[in-house]
């Protein structure tokens, strides 16, 4: 703990906590609550860390330390929003922006704003308004008017003495359509400049000189990156892109460098990794920077003002390889110190003190924040993202391959609950949403650890159609829901009983948004294998994802909708039949194990029309399924207490379905 003259809120203590007794539940609670430390930046000297704590009454606030002294200050006291973004502006001042974490999506009524405040309380500005005030105005600008609420934190500057940050503000065309421009912003007066625009950019990249040297634009099937030296030179195309259909070439625009080398992520034998790429030539190198075989490279730089210092990257975990020496040797003693986490370290971008921020987190531990002292070897702890959460009585993730029927290899995690013997348990298949995203990650998992601390085996499998693994495993998913990517999951649950760790009587599928889709497919498909379904926010037909609803309350991409998914998931009128044998309100009939179903009443991504249209047609022939609706909530839980509730409910359900004393409950056919 910190030794100060002031100190952080309780919510942040880290001193040993006494073991509790192994056969006691660990209460849902603990699994389920908001995090108690949220953050920590360093200061770009070293001197001082901006840390995001849960204070009096749960809000988090914004404290600051001042790391020679230990000497903490409390910058915010809100008592009805909570700091969300923070980042240093130069080593006195700070810029951030609000969230509330008391409220789901149905009842957001205001957007983030911008702040910024000195270390010492001075100088408190508002910058950007946290209610809808639309502006429409393009050029060169100079207002001392507070910038709108789309208004977001892009960078801070690269010169040490300023003031300024680089801020997106979306400004909507006559015809409606958005188009980011970039701000200068001067944090202490207010005023604002025009940095860059270009007509529909949705992305930009700065360089680590303040030059915007990257703007993205996209039509609806078309993605182009466009390049300038600086400011006083104009745009020029440096490629474009089929979005949906990529080719040898293309790319994707990863940073800068402090010398002012771009890096960009292409393809590599079937995998993306990291290339410098010269922008006289528009050439990449032959051989890549980076790349992480078997894996696609999607990690981030770590940088100091001078150089790259090292690169961030997943694997099976997380890890960081250093390209300076000293910083190599650091993270060599902070794992020997912590051997059971992975030690992410940030460093001071202009370090004038030894000290180095850690995040220790695994799959067994939600993260730690610590400062390493260079110079001594010293290491404090300042706070737990989740205190209440004993490491020791979690239960580990291992990643596991199996083969598919067909033999493509899927790479999944396995978690077996700690104190049971590994064999013949009560399993369940935890689906990914998405679905065109890398579902599992070896880190500690609110859901997944609740359901092993029950007495669960969980099986996260990133089915054909996942990202992270290469073009030729996220190809293999297109036009495959309810097919060959259904066939993963079941794959993997009898790879499951084939290794002798489930029981293959008492087996779930469970699943959020896509996952949702498939547990309720995965009762369709495999009514002996699977014995109940737990499916909250899911999709109940494609056509009903595309066509919307008549509220029109879908905020899926028109143009995904129009273009993507006719390619990725099923054209609506070449592959109709396909897409009517692969919909489960269609078939609903036919479910007879026990469901639960749960929905939000703000969702726009999958709307409730989803879920009440599919409760309908399954509720006539299945008095096994539970309903809930959680009105304020949009596509998933963001309160605890609707998230303590859904998974009270999925405990009883998996009780009574599968758990030890549950009766053996055959499959359902027609």
């Amino acid at each position: 703990m910190l030794s100060t003259s002031a100190s952080l809120p309780a919510y942040a203590d880290t001193s040993a906590k006494p073991a509790a007794q192994a056969a006691t539940p660990i209460p849902i609670g603990d699994f389920f609550s908001n995090a108690a430390f949220s953050g920590a930046v360093l200061s770009p000297d070293g001197r001082h860390l901006a840390v995001l704590v849960s204070a009096k009454g749960g809000r988090i606030q914004l404290y600051t330390v001042d790391l020679p002294s230990m000497k903490v200050n409390g910058l915010t006291s809100f008592e009805d929003a909570d700091i969300d973004r923070i980042d240093w502006v130069n080593n006195q001042r700070i810029v951030y922006s609000v969230a509330d974490r008391n409220i789901a999506q149905g009842e957001v009524r205001y957007g983030p704003g911008l702040y910024a405040i000195n270390i010492d309380g001075s100088d408190y500005r508002q910058l950007a308004s946290n209610t809808y005030s639309p502006s429409n105005t393009l050029g060169s600008r100079i207002s001392q008017s507070m910038l709108s609420w789309n208004t977001q934190l892009l960078n801070t500057s690269s010169d040490a003495a300023s003031d300024d940050v680089f801020v997106t503000e979306t400004r909507f065309s006559t015809t409606g359509k958005p188009s980011s421009v970039i701000l200068r912003l001067n944090t202490v007066t207010g005023l604002s400049k025009l940095a860059a625009s270009l007509n529909q950019a949705q992305g930009w990249l700065m360089d680590k000189q303040d030059e915007v040297r990257i703007a993205i634009t996209s039509t609806d099937t078309t993605e182009t990156i466009h390049y300038r030296d600086n400011a006083a030179t104009p745009w020029r195309k440096l490629h474009e892109s089929d979005i949906y259909h990529p080719v040898k070439g293309d790319f994707t625009p990863a940073f800068f460098d402090a010398k002012g080398n771009f890096y960009v992520r292409a393809s590599y034998h079937g995998m993306e990794a990291l290339y410098l790429y010269d922008v006289k030539s528009g050439t990449m190198k032959d051989t890549p920077l980076a790349d992480t075989p078997g894996y696609d490279f999607e990690g981030r730089p770590v940088h100091s003002n001078k150089k790259l210092l090292g690169l961030r990257f997943e694997t099976d975990a997380g890890g960081t390889i250093w390209f300076d020496k000293d910083l190599s040797a650091v993270q060599a003693k902070i794992d020997t110190l912590l051997p059971n986490t992975i030690n992410r370290l940030s460093v001071p971008l202009r370090p004038e003190t030894p000290f180095v921020l850690v995040l220790a987190a695994s799959d067994v531990e939600p993260g730690t924040a610590l400062i390493y002292n260079t110079e001594t070897g010293s290491l404090m702890p300042l706070g737990e993202s989740h205190p209440a959460i004993n490491s020791s009585r979690m239960s580990p993730k291992t990643m596991v391959r199996y083969q598919a029927r067909d033999g493509l290899e899927i790479p999944a995690y396995l978690t077996l609950p700690k104190g049971k013997s590994g064999k013949n348990l009560p399993l369940v298949v935890m689906v990914h949403g998405g679905p065109w995203v890398r579902g599992g990650h070896w880190n500690w998992n609110r859901e997944t650890q609740f359901l092993a601390s029950r007495g669960y085996a969980v099986l996260e499998p990133d089915y054909r159609g996942s990202t992270g693994y290469g073009a030729a495993h996220y190809k293999a998913g297109w036009k495959q829901w309810g097919l060959k990517m259904q066939d993963d999951i079941a794959d993997g649950a009898r790879w499951a009983i084939a290794q002798g760790y489930a029981d293959p009587q008492r087996i779930c599928i469970a699943g959020a948004s896509y996952g949702g889709y498939s547990t309720l497919m995965g009762l369709l498909n495999d009514p002996d294998l699977f014995k109940c379904g737990i499916n909250w926010v899911g999709v109940t037909d494609i056509n009903m994802m595309r066509d919307g609803h008549w509220t029109g309350d879908s905020d899926l991409a028109d143009s995904y909708k129009k273009y993507g998914m006719k390619d990725m998931v099923g054209d609506p009128v070449a592959d109709a039949a396909q897409l009517k044998a692969t919909s489960p309100i269609v078939q609903a009939a036919r479910i007879r194990q026990p469901l639960l179903l749960g929905y939000g009443g703000a969702d726009q991504r999958v709307p409730i029309s989803h879920g009440r249209a599919f409760h309908d047609a399954v509720k006539k022939n299945n008095p096994q399924v539970e309903w809930v609706v959680y009105q304020e909530e949009g596509h998933g839980w963001a309160l605890p207490k609707n998230n303590i509730d859904f998974w009270s409910r999925a405990e009883k359900l998996l009780a009574r379905s599968i758990g030890p004393d549950a009766p053996v409950i055959p499959g359902a056919r027609e």
